[in-house]
């Protein structure tokens, strides 16, 4: 059965979990033992057990559901303290990080909740790895190419709604369902963090679970069976989210028909983000074409109307990402920067005026050591996006964001009723 022919809920694993022992399942592939093992992400229990299974001497080694970057963010708990907010707002990953942060503040208010350190039992994966001298290996894909992949999945009328849903679970203080809660635990933390303002439908099934399974698959192919037998280990301990188990086993154990490393032919694939239409990408350039096509015709028609024309456009573009930076507190120097850059840079799709709002305010505010170790927790209350220099800096390069774009479209409408009166 493919990945489109699944249902949008993952299904439970056959295995029946008892009161000790998580769901679990055994492929046996090239001589090598693989033990999945199905946790959930927001039990106490899970971690436990992970900690006696990695102890047991049974492993060679041990593969978790986890990408550089989230294994980086689970073992170093300096990482925010070290984050160079000018690098990455030269990266361009503002956005990216941000997002990061809005999807850490849902977990760590479900994690504060249940009384539960979110990813626990993936901690313990790596820590009884590291203790008993065996191989990690990390299988899941990279976090942000996964988040890319959801939004292109996701039709681009419905896209304001997700991004609003992100919002909202940031600033909701509603503690969540007692029946959620138990459905979390056979699911996906991912899965779990957009469950709580998306549909589960199949376009965010896809990229969230059955792309990650095949993923998973491909990068155990290539990590372990791809090697030399002599260097292979011989049973490793593979811990996923319970909501994987069925998924990865299936891929996993592909018929012989389909190849030896079928999923690993894909990672290639599976890793690449995807190419926006040409259309999609010609659209900013051509609403640049337009705005500046609709100021000739207005100063060729009639000066006084192509003055008219540019004045309203400054107004209404510099004023509402002003306007955004003003809601995030920005700085007042960044508020006025903000707007008097916004007219110019929404003529310019290559720089945002997001991207000058925050540079302004990093440069005027800049963010103290407590601010970034204190970074992860703020996130948590809509306070601590205002009170905390480096949470404040991504907020207004959002708002600022938001502003100008809202800008641009209203001021464009705007001329284009100039220039039909």
């Amino acid at each position: 059965m493919t990945a489109g022919e699944r249902s949008p809920i993952a299904p439970p694993p056959t295995q029946t979990p008892d009161l000790e022992r998580g769901p679990r399942a055994t492929v046996e592939r090239d001589g090598v033992v693989f033990t999945l093992l199905g946790t959930a992400h927001v039990s106490s229990a899970s971690a436990t057990e992970v900690e006696q299974e990695v102890a047991s001497g049974a492993y060679d080694a041990v593969a978790v559901e986890l990408d550089a970057a989230r294994h980086v963010a689970l073992t170093d708990n300096e990482r925010w303290a070290k984050l160079d907010l000018f690098q990455v707002l030269k990266q361009g990953k503002m956005g990216m990080v941000a997002v990061s942060l809005a999807l850490g503040a849902f977990q760590q208010r479900l994690a504060d909740q249940l009384g539960i350190e979110p990813g626990a039992e993936m901690r313990a994966a790596v820590n009884g790895a590291a203790a008993h001298g065996l191989p990690l290996l990390l299988i899941d894909r990279d976090l942000g190419v996964t988040l890319r992949r959801v939004s292109a999945s996701v039709p681009w009328w419905q896209r304001p709604a997700l991004i609003m849903g992100v919002v909202a679970s940031v600033f909701s203080r509603e503690k969540i369902d007692p029946a959620e809660i138990e459905q979390l635990k056979q699911g996906d933390m991912l899965e779990a963090t957009f469950a709580e303002f998306a549909e589960r439908d199949q376009g965010l099934y896809a990229p969230l679970i059955s792309e990650r399974d095949r993923y998973m698959a491909g990068q155990l192919e290539r990590q372990v069976l791809a090697l030399p037998a002599a260097e292979r280990p011989t049973s490793v301990l593979v811990v996923v989210g319970a909501g994987h188990l069925a998924g990865l086993k299936q891929e996993l154990a592909p018929p012989a028909a389909t190849g030896a490393y079928a999923a690993a032919a894909d990672l290639a694939e599976l890793e690449r983000a995807p190419r926006r239409p040409v259309l999609v990408r010609a659209l900013p350039w051509l609403l640049v074409a337009a705005i500046l096509l609709g100021f000739y015709l207005g100063f060729r028609r009639e000066p006084d109307l192509g003055l008219r024309l540019l004045l309203e456009w400054v107004l209404i573009n510099g004023g509402l990402a002003g306007l955004g930076a003003a809601v995030a507190l920005a700085h007042p120097l960044t508020i006025v920067g903000t707007a008097l850059a916004a007219p110019f840079t929404s003529l310019n799709p290559l720089i945002g005026a997001g991207f000058v709002a925050a540079g302004l305010e990093l440069w005027l505010r800049k963010p103290s050591v407590g601010d970034f170790q204190r970074l992860r927790h703020d996130v948590t209350r809509a306070r601590g996006w205002w009170s905390n220099r480096a949470a404040r800096a991504f907020l207004v390069f959002v708002l600022a964001t938001a502003g100008s774009v809202l800008g641009t479209y209203l001021g464009g409408f705007r001329i284009l009723d100039g220039l039909l009166r």
